[in-house]
């Protein structure tokens, strides 16, 4: 794909317009930060819900992918499950939605996701992306309760070359409903970013869709953070479409399910203070949807790995 010909920030613009235009019914609450940057709070101080993290989700995607909500009746303890999909998932879960932008600076700390990081192009990440947006103004999304501070500001208007009045900031924090509806709409993008850490070849993604359970909302945070990563780790499902030879596919099937990680048997929370709050040393290979299908589009083969742990999602989301 061209560079800019997809244009991550203009479409995540359209959906925070929209936002600010519902954001009564959304129950978001939209203000101006001190250097005139929009702040849209989803769930810190205001009440958000599924539906403002539902449209959170789209704007981290840059406008690139469906996100839905819907009962799934086969599964009796957690029903509610968000589905995404994209037809474009590199450039909508790696260019855009992955969390990978570090915005810590004194007492605060967030990682930053959406298009924004498409202009700014700070991250490793993006040696493997050719991808470039051009935009007049751009989206941030924030785990986070407290809107970014002055220097954060400052240093994402910086990176991405814009005023700070062109720059918007959605956050949530990992405890409110949209906060949690918004991370576990990262089953794809999960996929996607451990297809690459496989050295499987990104142009060769077609498309892809994953589903995972929308776990009960946590006033701890670690419990939170548990709950929202272990509904992917162990029960999401991502189907990916793929050119290239079955016997890829194949492998990739096998290699892309959680349980392929050394760390895999445990929540996550209790896998975060194994390891004394260190996310890092967690093996990255754990942060993948517990069941993976790879259909090889050129071969017509379909390749099934991994399955839902439900044992696992009792003990973490109850």
């Amino acid at each position: 794909m061209k560079d800019g010909s997809a244009f991550l920030n203009d479409n995540a613009q359209r959906i925070v317009d929209g936002m600010i235009g519902d954001a009564e019914r959304l129950r978001v609450a939209v203000s101006r930060g001190p250097l005139g940057e929009c702040l849209i709070d989803a769930g810190a101080n205001a009440v958000g819900g599924v539906e403002a993290g539902l449209r959170m989700a789209e704007a981290a995607m840059g406008g690139l992918g469906g996100v839905s909500a819907f009962m799934d009746r086969g599964s009796e303890k957690w029903p509610f499950t968000i589905e995404v999909r994209s037809s474009q998932p590199v450039l909508a879960c790696l260019a855009s939605q992955y969390a990978g932008w570090n915005l810590s600076g004194q007492d605060y700390f967030a990682m930053g996701s959406g298009p924004a990081r498409a202009l700014a192009r700070v991250e490793p990440l993006f040696e493997a992306l050719s991808y470039r947006d051009t935009a007049s103004s751009a989206v941030l999304i924030l785990e986070t309760a407290q809107p970014p501070p002055r220097a954060i500001v400052e240093k994402v208007g910086k990176a991405t070359g814009l005023a700070p009045e062109k720059l918007t900031f959605l956050y949530a924090p990992t405890q409110s409903l949209a906060g949690g509806v918004q991370i576990v709409s990262r089953s794809l993008e999960v996929a996607l970013h451990k297809t690459n850490d496989l050295k499987f070849p990104l142009e060769n993604i077609v498309d892809g869709v994953g589903v995972a359970p929308i776990p009960a909302p946590h006033p701890d945070f670690l419990t939170a953070m548990g709950r929202t990563n272990d509904a992917i780790i162990y029960g999401g499902s991502v189907q990916l479409f793929v050119k290239g030879s079955a016997k890829a596919a194949r492998e990739l099937a096998e290699q892309l399910p959680s349980r392929a990680s050394r760390d895999y048997g445990q929540p996550f929370a209790e896998i975060f203070k194994r390891f004394k709050g260190d996310f890092y040393a967690i093996d990255p290979l754990l942060f993948s949807p517990a069941e993976v299908i790879v259909t090889a589009i050129e071969t017509g083969d379909t390749f099934r790995a991994g399955g839902r742990d439900l044992k696992m999602l009792e003990r973490s989301l109850g």
